[in-house]
């Protein structure tokens, strides 16, 4: 069991954002743990089949996120700087992470390797720790990346790009609309119900009582005091059917949690409106609605009904004036959701 403490500052100061790069992290422990594809099952097809044409090189990336420990080293999962970054900035910063953070995570991940279940006081600071040994690290390019970080890095950071151009980058538009529909929902539910309206349907292995986070791990366990630097929660479409979380300093803690609608990602087909609905809003605007059963933007919408995204930002602006949808910007991108009223609509119509 991990708790996360909290004082009045860290309630004020937990952020929500999304990462391309811990979503790069995730999706590549997910494809060398083929029990977790669950829902991924063609996108891991399809991406191996890519990955295997293009002769791609990404044998230190995938060194490092190692499926078999508790721990990835956590330059490669930095906090990112706002809500929703691009992958630029996130290589960016991690080109500028110090070449003794490099070595200091590496220890840890050599420590990881050598305890099947971790402790945060063992763990929790990593200087404490004696330097990892070659034989204790995943691969000779990892024992490289330890000796020289700065040519390490620069590699790694080509890796990176080049996995996200071919596992990410084709589905990118529909994993960030997951992403940000999930940012909208969990800002509802603080805005709704404080800290335990956030926390507490984030997953089942997640509680929130008397002013601590609990999160049941199998394999690391111990308390970490927030003193001020606050929780940042990131949703992934890859986690699934796990919680991550980063506690060991000098990083930001983290929580990252399987995004709401993870299940249905991939999902292509057209729900159909209630002929109820039909009959009061017509075909167009009763399936603009029926769509937004998470939020979307309206180019996800058009692609999804078949119509211009000229016709349906028409009709969102009939059913807003009609209370039935709210726009809510997030980043770059507006997405759109169904009210309460709405909810009641399509509840009845289809009783």
């Amino acid at each position: 069991m991990l708790t996360i403490t909290f004082t009045v500052e860290d309630l004020a100061r937990t952020r929500l954002a999304v990462s391309p790069l811990w979503e790069i992290v995730a999706s590549v422990r997910l494809l060398k743990n083929p029990r977790a594809q669950h829902f991924h099952r063609r996108w891991a097809d399809e991406t191996g089949q890519r990955i295997a044409r293009e002769k791609l090189e990404l044998g230190l990336l995938f060194d490092l996120v190692d499926s078999g420990t508790w721990y990835t080293p956590d330059f490669l999962t930095a906090s990112p700087a706002g809500p929703v970054p691009d992958l630029a900035a996130e290589l960016g910063a991690l080109s500028r992470v110090p070449a003794e953070q490099i070595r200091a995570d590496l220890d840890v991940l050599a420590y990881a390797r050598t305890h099947p279940v971790g402790s945060l006081a063992e763990a929790g600071l990593p200087r404490r720790l004696r330097k990892a040994r070659a034989e204790e690290l995943p691969s000779a390019d990892v024992v490289a990346l330890y000796d020289d970080p700065d040519a390490g890095v620069a590699v790694l950071v080509e890796q990176l790009q080049a996995y996200w151009e071919v596992a990410l980058a084709p589905y990118w538009g529909r994993i960030r609309a997951l992403l940000e529909g999930d940012l909208l929902y969990r800002a509802r539910r603080l805005g709704q119900g404080g800290p335990a309206g956030l926390f507490e349907d984030l997953d089942d292995s997640v509680r929130w009582r008397q002013g601590a986070l609990r999160i049941r791990h199998r394999r690391f366990h111990g308390v970490r005091e927030l003193a001020g630097e606050g929780l940042l929660l990131m949703p992934s479409a890859f986690v699934w059917p796990t919680v991550y979380s980063s506690t060991i300093p000098p990083w930001q803690p983290s929580v990252t949690y399987p995004a709401r609608g993870v299940a249905g990602i991939w999902d292509t087909s057209v729900r159909r409106a209630p002929a109820g609905v039909v009959g009061v809003l017509g075909r167009s605007r009763a399936e603009v609605l029926v769509q937004l059963d998470v939020p979307r933007s309206t180019t996800e919408l058009a692609d999804r009904i078949g119509l211009t995204a000229g016709g349906v930002s028409q009709h969102l602006g009939a059913l807003r004036a009609a209370g039935l949808v709210t726009g809510h910007r997030v980043g770059r991108v507006v997405l759109y959701a169904r009210t309460s009223v709405a909810e009641g609509l399509l509840g009845a119509g289809s009783g």
